[in-house]
């Protein structure tokens, strides 16, 4: 346990942006399967939206560290070609 004031207060900062970072890594796996979801219940305009909607979110989640820039790019290159292979 520190006893250091500086590090108890980094410990608490962690801790938050933990909590923060998981549910956004959770988000991004729940926008991913509704955009799979809804290739594969044919509706093309929801997919798109979805897919829009999970492309949107994983550059945000990138953008502030979640996640690096370069997954971020392989997340959506592949989440894009499984729902075109769905849809097509």
């Amino acid at each position: 346990m520190a006893n250091i004031a500086s590090q108890i207060k980094r410990n608490r900062q962690n801790g938050a942006l933990h909590l923060r970072n998981k549910a956004v890594r959770s988000e991004l796996k729940t926008r991913a399967r509704n955009a799979l979801t809804a290739a594969q219940a044919g509706d093309v305009a929801a997919a798109e939206e979805a897919l829009r909607e999970a492309q949107k979110r994983i550059d945000m989640a990138a953008a502030k560290g979640v996640i690096p820039k370069n997954t971020a790019a392989r997340r959506k290159s592949r989440l894009t070609k499984q729902v075109r292979d769905i849809l097509a």
